[in-house]
């Protein structure tokens, strides 16, 4: 994940701002190092502490205890927070970031807890902090797979999304279907229910709780689960073919125009030379 405050540049007037500056947001310093690996544990810490207090038998007997560290946690969190708002200069850039977000969410469950009981669980989003360990320890191999990843899934998402809508419909007239041959039959009372079988059906999941009675529902019932494991095969196909293309162009330092498909794009290009699109980084 790329930190976008890497070019954000703080006000040199301030002493103080420029070392905290350095400490927090320069992991390759070895003050930002130490820093970063001991938000990590923290992160880590918190994180186990939700799950511990999730389970009965240790709230029972460590729930005060575990509710005070969490609060200890997430106060720290806040006061880091923002103190990386106070020492940025272009402040709405880091807040609208990813890094920013994921920094902001990270603190919010445990104060929508005091309104709405049960949502400090929520606090095991703090986990995506932890996506940070990958700058942090200049693991650049594993940076470098999670952007091939990431511009798969953007190239393919426009195909996934049509084959989605296909399914959508392609189940909701599998469950009128159903509705009209299992009309008597438990399970089948309406055609939003049948279409939550065929859903559980066509997926493969099969939970069992719902299941055809008569000979022409369970005959049909085998065609859809035979379609159902060609249905997961596509979008996994549609990743996999742009996955290859995004392995392709990196070996040949080519881009391809993600609006117009035009391929053999210059490496550097920012813009497609042809219809104008930015380019992806």
């Amino acid at each position: 994940m790329k930190e976008p405050e890497e070019s954000i540049r703080i006000n040199s007037k301030h002493d103080w701002k420029d070392k905290l500056y350095v400490i927090i947001f320069r992991a390759t310093t070895p003050a930002g190092k130490r820093f970063d690996l001991g938000l990590l544990i923290a992160i880590v810490i918190s994180v186990l502490i939700v799950l511990a207090d999730s389970v009965p038998a240790i709230h029972a007997r460590h729930g005060k205890i575990l509710y005070v560290l969490e609060w200890v946690f997430t106060l720290l969190f806040t006061i880091e927070y923002i103190i990386r708002i106070i020492i940025i200069e272009r402040k709405r850039k880091y807040v609208l970031s990813a890094v920013g977000i994921i920094d902001l969410i990270a603190i919010i469950p445990t104060y929508l807890s005091i309104f709405l009981v049960g949502y400090q669980y929520l606090i095991v989003l703090r986990s995506l902090r932890l996506l940070r360990i990958f700058k942090i320890l200049k693991l650049r191999n594993f940076q470098i797979a999670s952007t091939s990843i990431s511009l798969a899934l953007y190239s393919s998402y426009r195909k996934i999304l049509i084959f989605m809508m296909f399914i959508s419909l392609l189940v909701v007239i599998i469950g009128s279907v159903m509705y009209i041959v299992e009309e008597d039959t438990p399970g089948f009372e309406s055609i939003p229910h049948a279409i939550y079988w065929a859903v559980v059906t066509i997926t493969t999941v099969g939970y069992g709780d719902v299941s055809p009675a008569t000979s022409m529902g369970k005959f049909f019932s085998i065609i859809v689960m035979l379609c159902g494991y060609s249905i997961i095969a596509v979008p996994t196909g549609i990743v996999t073919m742009e996955l290859a293309r995004a392995r392709e162009m990196a070996q040949g330092s080519r881009k391809e125009c993600m609006r117009c498909g035009t391929k053999d794009q210059p490496g550097d290009a920012r813009y497609c030379y042809r219809c104008g699109e930015k380019m992806i980084e």
